[in-house]
């Protein structure tokens, strides 16, 4: 098992990152056994959130069991008290902090995974479903396209948008950054039910999971005026709303879990923006 430094979810110190992969058959060492594998998820915390949706578009709740873990973890510096025996049994003399996601083994006790794009790919890719795949044949590139454009251009750019560090001109960039990947996303939308296939794709997951975070989290770092321009995007958040409505991605959506779990981490300055939410989020689920 490789493990390399990751910055720790819930603590200042790195967490290890592990990297194993389900496998076609035996000799890979794992491999998909119906039973075998546990989840272990937090959907206040965005990998948590883009699993679970995974998950349950391929309906493996008996395949793959998923096991629900509180928006805050029980030991703020060690992380989840739940997730240590698993930890400990997987990392000689393990002394950081126990985070989600996992994908955990349970006939050996140890973690496979807490890498979440391969948790994701492993679990549609290894595990047998009469589903259609979030990931169809041919669409990893446009797929790999959005996640980075969810990853830099909304995400980062969100942050950094909103960041009490950064002077206003890195500010600014930070918002026109932003502003250009969802007038990007907003186009590819018109007309359109899904982001690049006439079917829900993990592109899909990866964007909505993407303007929960905007509308939820990096909204209280931005002002008013640019809160007002991102919400001008209607396609965008047209398509947000019909999302939620699906049961793969409303029953998952913890607002009041995402509420903690961001006033729990959250070092930055409250703008005028927090007021001001975009879609009115738990209408549409269907928690």
């Amino acid at each position: 098992m490789t493990v390399t430094p990751l910055a720790a979810d819930s603590a200042d110190r790195p967490a290890p990152a592990f990297r194993g992969r389900i496998g076609r058959d035996a000799r890979s060492g794992h491999y998909a056994v119906p039973g075998r594998y546990r989840l272990h998820l937090s959907t206040a915390c965005p990998d948590g959130l883009r699993i679970a949706v995974i998950h349950s578009l391929l309906g493996l709740d008996t395949v793959c069991p998923a096991t629900f873990l509180p928006a805050v973890p029980d030991c703020p510096e060690e992380g989840h008290s739940a997730l240590r025996p698993l930890y400990e049994a997987s990392a000689h003399q393990y002394t950081g902090p126990a985070v989600a996601p996992v994908l955990s083994d349970d006939w050996s006790g140890r973690i496979v995974s807490t890498h979440a794009p391969d948790i994701m790919r492993d679990l549609a890719r290894r595990f047998g479903s009469d589903r259609p795949s979030p990931y169809p044949r041919g669409a990893e590139p446009e797929i790999e396209v959005v996640e980075r454009m969810c990853a830099q251009g909304i995400d980062e750019a969100a942050q950094r948008a909103g960041s009490a560090d950064g002077e206003q001109a890195q500010r600014e960039t930070a918002l026109r950054t932003l502003l250009q990947t969802l007038d990007t996303l907003e186009r590819r939308l018109v007309g359109r039910r899904y982001l690049i296939r006439d079917e829900i794709t993990a592109a899909d997951v990866e964007l909505w999971v993407a303007l929960v975070q905007l509308d939820t989290v990096h909204r209280h770092h931005l002002d008013a005026a640019a809160v007002r321009r991102i919400a001008d995007r209607r396609a965008l958040w047209t398509y947000a709303r019909r999302l939620t409505a699906h049961p793969a991605f409303g029953a998952h959506l913890d607002l009041d879990g995402i509420e903690r779990r961001h006033h729990a981490r959250c070092q930055g300055l409250e703008a005028a923006g927090a007021a001001v939410r975009i879609l009115g989020w738990g209408a549409y689920a269907t928690r």
